[in-house]
């Protein structure tokens, strides 16, 4: 099923994040987010959400009269996609990347120096 799992676009992954923030949603909690940012139709939010379900990327569930969404596709996957993309594969290219991008703050310098002796830990054993 994989394979058949199309890339989404901007507007799609916009609507992953809030369905990866919330785990599920239906499409009116969807546009209310959305709504909250800029001015759009909730039928546009449940056009999106029906082609989404075509190409793989969300699911639905019948709750009483509303369709209940949650995502397929994964922040996972997006990065990893990305990674394969953008940077042939090359996870230190991407790390050197991003810190690049901005000043980090202590407490997210920490968190990644704690990702990366994990993973140091899992090597080693």
């Amino acid at each position: 099923m994989d394979t058949k799992i199309g890339t989404p676009t901007e507007r799609e992954l916009e609507i992953l994040k809030i369905l990866w923030d919330k785990g599920r949603a239906s499409v009116r909690e969807v546009f209310d987010v959305m709504r909250a940012r800029e001015d759009l139709a909730q039928n546009t939010v449940q056009t999106f959400l029906r082609l989404m379900e075509e190409k793989g990327l969300v699911v639905h569930v019948l709750e009483g009269r509303s369709f209940i969404y949650r995502p397929l596709y994964s922040r996972q996957k997006t990065v990893t996609r990305f990674v394969q993309r953008v940077f042939d594969g090359a996870v230190d290219q991407l790390v050197m990347s991003a810190l690049a991008a901005r000043q980090l703050s202590k407490q997210e310098l920490t968190m990644i120096e704690e990702a990366i002796a994990a993973e140091k830990r899992k090597m080693a054993s």
